[in-house]
């Protein structure tokens, strides 16, 4: 960014905050608190998922998960319930009988997060009974508790879903399955959204013969739900915005309370000295996050940081202001036709949205 565009920001108004500028460091007990699901989706419920008129099985899918939950409501972790899960009670035919899990198969897109965010407000459990995480963050508080305080922890749980599985990581894959099949032994119902296996993508779906293969001796416990559709985010929306130049988004930066203000080079650099389960904490309080200089992610370590970052603004709906090069060319072609193909389409997804979400910061 130039010293004229920075200098004539600062000329009016207070300087911005920096992503490069944090270190957070978050305790376990935090990472067990935050176990819900996030602020994107507080307010989600079964009946504000609009499902695509021309995809039944989105139709379908409101109408099982509402009955998933409604079958939890007489479970508890030392098992006492499960029999009456497992019943087929009156009038409620769409209660699931078989697997005390689900597992949402779909594109990136089709709404498997809102999906599995309205099932956990539907579960008629205090929130401290629940819990709602990525695989990622499922690994960091292993990491942090080890494994035999997790299982305890999460042991008296009604249920447990976990969002975005990752299929392409064998070991910790292996980790969380033997964690997941110590958690329905105790009685803890789950459900889950994944990615895809590298070298197994499918054509715009994720492949549930795949999850439920990589799960081992846990396949019995899921039940596959299939979910059709486009990308919503893509679906009658206009395009985002092309990037600004470099002056107006450190006016904007400067504008805007609680906005951040960062060159896109040197924020890569710094993500490689955060663990990304620091991520969501890197991101606190802010209100915006303005970036200079946008270009092509150098490499692929580089890249799937930049996913999580994404995933964690997404999640906290912070807008996303930006000069340089547009999102949609962040990765290169060897990248979008590789084994995380899917990652990095979702992060152009979710860039985009926040970019278009972006656009009311700018002065008209």
């Amino acid at each position: 960014m130039s010293t004229r565009a920075i200098t004539e920001a600062a000329s009016t108004e207070a300087a911005p905050l920096s992503l490069c500028s944090r270190e957070p460091h978050v305790p376990a007990d935090r990472l067990v608190a935050e176990m819900v699901p996030p602020p994107r989706f507080d307010s989600v419920r079964f009946d504000t998922y609009i499902p695509d008129p021309h995809q039944p099985s989105q139709i379908d899918a409101v109408k099982i998960l509402s009955g998933f939950a409604e079958g939890l409501g007489g479970a508890h972790a030392s098992g006492a319930g499960r029999r009456r899960w497992f019943s087929r009670a009156p009038k409620k035919a769409a209660v699931p009988a078989g697997p005390r899990g689900v597992y949402l198969d779909g594109g990136y897109g089709v709404g498997k997060t809102h999906l599995l965010a309205s099932l956990w407000h539907a579960t008629p459990a205090e929130p401290a009974l629940k819990a709602f995480g990525t695989f990622v963050e499922l690994t960091n508080l292993v990491g942090a508790l080890g494994f035999q305080q997790t299982v305890q922890t999460l042991s008296g749980h009604r249920l447990l879903c976990i969002d975005e599985f990752e299929l392409d990581d064998p070991g910790d894959t292996v980790l969380v399955s033997t964690l997941l099949g110590k958690l329905v032994d105790a009685g803890v119902a789950l459900a889950a959204t994944s990615n895809t296996l590298p070298g197994k993508l499918g054509e715009g779906r994720f492949a549930a013969a795949d999850f439920l293969r990589e799960i081992q001796g846990l396949s019995a416990h899921f039940r596959p739900l299939r979910i059709d559709g486009e990308d919503y985010r893509h679906r009658g929306l206009p395009e985002a915005p092309a990037p600004y130049a470099d002056e107006v988004v450190a006016k904007a930066a400067y504008a805007t309370p609680g906005a951040s203000l960062d060159d896109f080079p040197h924020l890569l650099e710094h993500l490689a000295r955060v663990h990304p389960s620091r991520y969501g904490a890197l991101t606190d309080d802010l209100t915006a996050v303005c970036l200079t200089d946008v270009r092509p992610v150098p490499d692929q370590s580089t890249a799937l940081r930049l996913v999580v970052l994404a995933d964690r603004l997404y999640d906290r709906e912070i807008p996303v202001l930006a000069s340089g090069m547009p999102f949609d060319k962040l990765f290169s072609d060897e990248m979008l036709n590789g084994g995380y193909k899917k990652k990095y389409f979702r992060a152009i997804s979710r860039l985009t949205a926040l970019a278009r979400d972006a656009k009311g910061l700018v002065a008209q």
